[in-house]
């Protein structure tokens, strides 16, 4: 059984940098893309970052490009989420996601490509 769970959300203020973790199981951890997602107040759910499995290949939505920065760590099963300079429109809970089938994802932006989900971690940016 697939399990996600993430951590390192908070109250923070604009400027600042936090890290989020989502740690796996259940499955061999590296050869499965990940991806995070947000979802605003008020808001449909949102692509942030993806990365293949051996961390080779990422993507990002353009609202965090140069901001973020998606990275995993195999050995420890878990993904990461560095977030700098934040914004107040940032905030969000934010998602980590993984597919069922190994390798390539074919649209790791869209949502529809990830079956498994973590239970979301809230990041909440003040002016």
């Amino acid at each position: 059984q697939v399990q996600l769970g993430e951590s390192g959300g908070g109250l923070v203020q604009a400027g600042v940098s936090l890290r989020l973790s989502c740690a796996a199981s259940g499955r061999t951890f590296s050869r499965y893309y990940m991806g995070w997602f947000r979802r605003a107040p008020g808001k449909e759910r949102e692509f942030v970052a993806a990365i293949s499995g051996s961390g080779g290949v990422t993507h990002y939505a353009d609202s965090v490009k140069g901001r973020f920065t998606i990275s995993r760590d195999n050995a420890k099963n878990t993904v990461y989420l560095q977030m700098n300079s934040l914004k107040p429109e940032d905030t969000a809970v934010y998602y980590c996601a993984t597919p069922v089938r190994i390798g390539p994802v074919v649209s790791p932006r869209s949502s529809n490509s990830y079956a498994y989900w973590g239970q979301g971690t809230q990041v909440t940016v003040s002016s």
